[in-house]
């Protein structure tokens, strides 16, 4: 029987990209999405976040932001090589930087130049559908949990099986960490309300908007809370498709 809440070819093997027209789109797409970048250097085991805040096609060049704890630049400083890490609805975009890198300005802020990519892996991850809410469909949350108290109340943008997406009006991020359980997730959806467990898989401040978004994953559902949530990503998998 077909799982209505898995795309029809489900996750994808790894690609390796190679060609520029490809690299400088998806990388364009996580500038464009301020999606949230990690950065590892090779012989260490600490992760730094950062965003990619220029993509150059005729210059073939890059600037990624200034790296947040900023103890890494001189890391950076030193030539050391590292990897970049984004997720871009649910595509892994990862790549190499083994050439020095350029520390300079864009825009008046610090940031750090490298040559474009020329290989970047590419690999579809999500099988689990997802379902964006329309902005008359907006869900209230509430954050909290022992590491987070009082809690932070938002607004949940899209949803699927596994996790779903956040925002929150301000910038927040600093309540907030990658990685951290919060024990008290407490959603009120149409069909009743719900609370669970949930990982926070990224978080980022946007200031142009002055809001906060957050992914999250779902922590140790019950098989209540699974069905609870799969019934209303189906219910708007049904409407998205009634409207098209």
């Amino acid at each position: 029987m077909s799982n209505p809440f898995h795309e029809d070819d489900g996750p994808q093997p790894p690609k390796v990209l190679s060609a520029p027209l490809e690299i400088f789109a998806n990388l364009r797409l996580l500038q464009q999405s301020n999606d949230p970048l990690i950065i590892m250097f090779k012989e260490r085991n600490q992760r730094f976040q950062s965003f990619l805040v220029e993509v150059n096609r005729e210059r073939g060049v890059i600037a990624l932001d200034e790296m947040v704890p900023n103890d890494g630049e001189r890391f950076m400083q030193n030539g050391e090589p590292f990897r970049v890490e984004g997720f871009h609805d649910g595509v892994r975009i990862a790549w190499d930087c083994d050439d020095p890198v350029q520390i300079g300005e864009l825009e008046g802020s610090r940031c750090y130049w490298s040559h474009m990519p020329e290989r970047v892996t590419y690999h579809q991850r999500r099988n689990a559908f997802r379902a964006s809410l329309g902005q008359g469909q907006l869900v209230n949350i509430e954050l909290s949990g022992t590491r987070l108290n009082p809690g932070i109340k938002g607004q949940m943008l899209d949803i699927s099986a596994t996790g779903c997406r956040l925002r929150f009006a301000g910038d927040v991020s600093g309540r907030l960490q990658s990685g951290q359980v919060y024990e008290r997730f407490a959603a009120s959806l149409p069909i009743g309300a719900m609370t669970m467990a949930v990982e926070l898989r990224h978080v980022h401040y946007v200031e142009k908007v002055d809001m906060t978004f957050a992914g999250l994953r779902f922590h140790r559902m019950s098989g209540l809370e699974q069905r609870q949530v799969e019934r209303f990503v189906y219910q708007l998998q049904r409407e998205a498709r009634r409207e098209d």
